[in-house]
């Protein structure tokens, strides 16, 4: 146990940009928001909040995904800081539960569509991968924009009648239009939000701008053996080491109509507070998921958030102000992506400029 940092629990910690290798393209939007320039999309789409895990990828980083953060003395991955106190960084009731922060934030934008995939859900998770987490996860659609005409859209969900032998000669005979027609398509517009949960087949097409809130694991069984953009995927990327056929009972064969698929998924946003100078609204929280919570703070004024036991993290989306904590004053700007361990008691943030805050929570 690392008793130096200890006083680092006491104080917001910005996290240092971590962007993510994946097998499609985008990322402009990213930069867009970063305010870096010039806006490029390439292979590094994703920006990964917050992350104890790293990514899976062959030929990689090893330490790729791991976020590290700033602090008086320097940079320090976020794990390392978990690790030394876990109850301090974590709260009790999580540090005991699970060790980890369990939960994985990344901000997504694709230039292409992202190939179909499934997640596994708990129970998968803990049989075929030796994995307490499975990967439920939940997409909240910040920004769209159209690529080569296109409309900004997701796939979601087994139409009704797909059953597993069917889906199986589709994957087999690699019919990618078959697929894609196998699933409910469904147009996105900022504001939307939708829930994930493992079993579900999905795909991001191109032109969404999504904040992604999961279980922190990076399994992803994918049908797809080349990218629409023509990058061939490896063996392991399919099926994450358990084989083919493992890999197609992975889905949730539970098909339903647009309509039941909408219900099903697709979140309404709830305002929770509200006064002149702020609104409150809670996205993703325990009607939806015990896996993580999500809410958005529109601010044009100041707003107190108080302990609730764990860390939670704040995603400055645009604005700008200060924060005070622990009777000290620290800034935030667009862009910034800042941890709140369980020891801080209270933190008040103060905009100067109108600003929207994305703050997400860890298992409840």
């Amino acid at each position: 146990m690392n008793k130096h940092f200890e006083q680092f629990a006491y104080m917001p910690l910005k996290q240092f940009s971590n962007r993510v290798w994946r097998t499609y393209e985008g990322g402009a939007l990213i930069d867009r928001w970063k305010k870096d320039s010039p806006e490029v999309d390439g292979s590094m789409p994703e920006e990964w909040i917050m992350s104890t895990v790293t990514a899976r990828g062959n030929g990689r980083p090893e330490n790729e995904g791991l976020s590290h953060v700033e602090t008086p003395s320097g940079t320090h991955s976020l794990k390392e800081l978990v690790v030394s106190n876990k109850e301090l960084f974590l709260g009790k009731a999580l540090a005991d539960k699970f060790g980890t922060t369990g939960v994985l934030i990344k901000m997504l934008d694709s230039k292409e569509r992202l190939t179909i995939q499934v997640h596994p859900d708990k129970e998968y998770a803990k049989t075929m991968l030796n994995s307490a987490f499975g990967k439920t996860e939940s997409w909240y659609v910040l920004n769209k924009r159209e690529i080569n005409g296109g409309k900004s859209v997701i796939y979601m969900g087994f139409k009704e009648g797909v059953t597993r032998a069917q889906w199986e000669t589709l994957f087999v005979n690699q019919d990618i239009e078959g697929m894609l027609n196998s699933l409910h398509k469904i147009e996105v517009n900022p504001g939307d939000a939708y829930m994930i949960y493992g079993g579900v087949p999905h795909a991001i097409g191109s032109g969404c701008f999504l904040m992604e809130v999961q279980e922190p694991t990076d399994y992803t069984m994918r049908v797809e053996k080349v990218t629409p953009a023509g990058l061939t995927i490896s063996d392991e990327l399919i099926h994450q080491g358990v084989g083919e056929q493992n890999m197609l009972d992975c889905f949730h064969y539970d098909g339903c109509s647009y309509e039941e698929a909408i219900k099903r998924w697709k979140v309404s946003p709830k305002t929770i507070d509200s006064s002149d100078t702020h609104t409150l609204n809670t996205i993703f929280n325990e009607t939806h998921t015990d896996c993580f919570g999500l809410s958005e703070l529109d601010l044009n004024g100041s707003y107190s958030i108080k302990a609730n036991g764990s860390f939670f993290v704040a995603v400055i989306y645009f604005g700008e102000g200060t924060m005070v904590c622990g009777s000290k004053e620290y800034n935030f700007a667009q862009g910034d992506e800042i941890f709140f361990s369980a020891a801080i008691e209270e933190v008040e943030f103060k905009s100067t400029v109108a600003s929207k805050i994305l703050l997400c929570y860890p298992p409840s």
